[in-house]
């Protein structure tokens, strides 16, 4: 039994490294590549599939995880846990994304912030990299790493479950799970990792609370207003570099409370 979990364990990080040694591999191929052209208007060529989409996962976080309290107190003590846990395991990936970017610094920030946070921090429950060391969260994924190597944005999607995307994203999104280096973990630990994370994205909709029943039902149309504010906010994080609206922002920008 022993040699047997040892077996697949040894064929399952072989597999997350052969997958983490192609991107390396492409991004090293890729590197004189330019970020992708700036993403102007709003290319929606699926809408009537999309809206239905959005009908389905609005009626999924109605029933679920619509925030249920509007006394604007902000999030408790278990919301901020399992938001910081989340967070903090989703750190690896970050760091692997941030290095196939051709961005140490980044990468070595979050290195620095997952190990503090994971042992002074107790496994992420606290936060003493950002409040004691100064270490804040850079945050990336795949499809910043696809928008460096130069890939589109593609049409926008919304998908059931996770919600509004593109199609740069969306792969990127499936490609996070591919070379997500805690997937190399051991059964248990990594379904374990993978609960956490989840619960961390549950406690994030909590956080942001008020602001998505606004948008989801507030709004006169909450697609067509989810679907602007997704896009100004993801042509944001990228630097900017996919900002060319005048009047384009971060919307989410201060709403988390301190």
């Amino acid at each position: 039994m022993a040699q047997e979990f040892e077996q697949k364990t040894a064929a399952r990080i072989g597999v997350r490294w052969s997958a983490v040694a192609t991107m390396t591999a492409l991004a090293l191929g890729l590197a004189a590549c330019a970020p992708a052209p700036p993403a102007t208007g709003i290319q929606d060529p699926y809408e009537a599939a999309n809206r239905k989409t959005h009908e389905f996962n609005k009626k999924l976080d109605s029933a679920f995880f619509r925030a249920d309290s509007t006394d604007g107190s902000g999030p408790g003590p278990v919301t901020k846990t399992l938001y910081n846990v989340g967070s903090n395991l989703s750190l690896p990936g970050k760091v692997l994304n941030s290095l196939l970017q051709g961005r140490p610094e980044p990468a070595v920030k979050n290195t620095f912030r997952f190990f503090i946070n994971s042992t002074i921090g107790l496994g992420g429950i606290f936060d003493p990299a950002g409040t004691d060391f100064s270490l804040p969260e850079t945050d990336t994924d795949f499809g910043e790493t696809l928008h460096v190597w130069g890939v589109g944005e593609g049409n926008y999607q919304e998908l059931p479950v996770f919600g509004p995307s593109t199609t740069r994203d969306t792969v990127g999104m499936v490609v996070d799970f591919v070379i997500d280096p805690l997937g190399a973990l051991p059964d248990k630990e990594r379904i374990a990792a993978g609960a956490l994370r989840f619960g961390g994205n549950v406690a994030k909709r909590n956080m942001y609370g008020t602001t998505v029943d606004s948008i989801l039902y507030d709004s006169a149309d909450s697609y067509a207003q989810s679907r602007l504010l997704y896009l100004q906010n993801r042509r944001y994080e990228l630097n900017g570099e996919e900002a060319t609206d005048a009047n384009a922002y971060d919307p989410y920008e201060d709403l988390l409370p301190q």
